[in-house]
């Protein structure tokens, strides 16, 4: 992956918190408040300024940015703003913080908009309008914070190098996996799962997208077995599922293998056929100006015509979150299609008590004459 020099990143969030100010400018509103914290956790705070832990994160009409973190020496280290003001300034509180900000850093006056989260509770929420009564707040579904959201759906350059390099790791990760199985040295889902976080951050991820999700026979059924690994076998004979990512400098890979070992029955055959060939026809199609629709609708035709039904959806986009906007689903708006720089799974599944499970997941890059598949997963066969 290219080395990106601290004033090209910096150019990078400039970039992206123009494109917020410009929104907020057409919209009058003076400022967007975003807050990052344990009770919820917004992605937009990294988006904009690099800085990953919990802070309150307003930018201005004009693009001003100002941080408050609670990690000071870390903003200093990871964040790109145009001022940091620690968060014990304000004793902790992020109403405090939101009015002190607002006070000193904008001064127009009475009836100003200032859009607050829509996650904010509602008492919260009432709480900010009593602290901030010279300005006119608004909390609303469909404004500054679902615009970005949208601008996220879309990666730049910068977070499409971060993902293909979680990619390529996570595509080592695999082939590593498939030696160790052969040579006996994985044999449980435990030896599996805690071999993807070791190696992992070996090459220099962060941490793993989420809880490694690794069944074997036995759990497979589960689409997101629980726990998410045991000391069970693993792959035992039959239809054994793994499901992982790696984050690279915020960016998360998502993907899913399935072992098939062992000679399977004529029903597990079928399960695995069906999604080998639900997950060559489905990625075919993601493409430019294709409906987002049209992906899952065929994923769901070529299953029921075998009388079966994929319970979940074809796919989704990823990026700072495992799951982002949108969704490759049937229930995805008509009218929204595929754009050059979404980053989307295609994880066609079965699962069945009886029979097992099985999915096959990568991660695909739509481009402007088609697609890339940035990872390598595969049903695995093993004898």
């Amino acid at each position: 992956m290219k080395e990106y020099t601290k004033e090209e990143l910096n150019d990078i969030y400039i970039r992206r918190r123009k494109v917020l100010a410009d929104y907020l400018t057409e919209n009058n509103i003076c400022a967007c408040v975003f807050i990052d914290s344990e009770e919820h956790r917004d992605p937009a705070v990294a988006y904009f300024t690099g800085h990953a832990n919990d802070a309150v994160l307003l930018i201005f009409s004009d693009a001003y940015t100002v941080l408050v973190p609670w990690d000071e020496n870390l903003a200093k280290n990871n964040g790109f703003y145009d001022k940091m003001i620690p968060y014990t300034r304000y004793k902790n509180d992020e109403i405090n913080a939101v009015k002190s900000v607002m006070n000193v850093y904008y001064t127009h006056g009475i009836n100003s908009k200032i859009e607050l989260p829509p996650y904010l509770s509602y008492p919260k929420y009432l709480h900010f309008i009593d602290e901030l009564n010279n300005y006119n707040c608004s909390c609303k579904e469909e404004g500054a914070h679902s615009f970005v959201v949208r601008c996220r759906m879309c990666k730049d350059e910068y977070e499409i190098e971060c993902t293909k390099e979680a990619a390529r790791i996570g595509d080592i990760i695999i082939d590593k996996i498939e030696e160790q199985i052969k040579s006996g040295q994985i044999q449980t889902e435990m030896d599996v799962a805690l071999f993807i976080e070791k190696e992992c951050r070996i090459m220099g991820c962060q941490r793993t997208g989420f809880d490694t999700l690794a069944a074997g026979p036995q759990r497979s059924f589960a689409i997101h077995a629980f726990p998410g690994y045991t000391n069970a076998k693993w792959p035992d004979d039959g239809l054994s599922i793994l499901d992982f990512g790696v984050v690279h400098k915020g960016y998360t890979s998502d993907t899913t293998i399935t072992i098939a070992k062992g000679k399977l029955t004529e029903e597990q055959e079928k399960y695995v056929n069906l999604v080998q060939k639900a997950y060559d026809e489905c990625v075919k199609l993601y493409k430019k100006e294709n409906p987002v629709q049209l992906a899952a609708k065929k994923a769901d035709s070529i299953f029921a015509a075998a009388k079966l039904k994929m319970p979940h959806t074809l796919g989704h986009a990823i990026g700072l979150e495992i799951h982002e906007k949108p969704r490759v689903s049937v229930k995805t708006e008509s009218d929204l299609y595929f754009q050059p720089g979404m980053i989307l799974t295609c994880e066609p599944g079965l699962y069945n008590p009886e029979v097992g499970g099985c999915r096959l997941e990568n991660d695909v890059l739509i481009t402007e004459d088609g697609n890339e598949v940035l990872t390598h997963s595969r049903i695995i066969r093993i004898d």
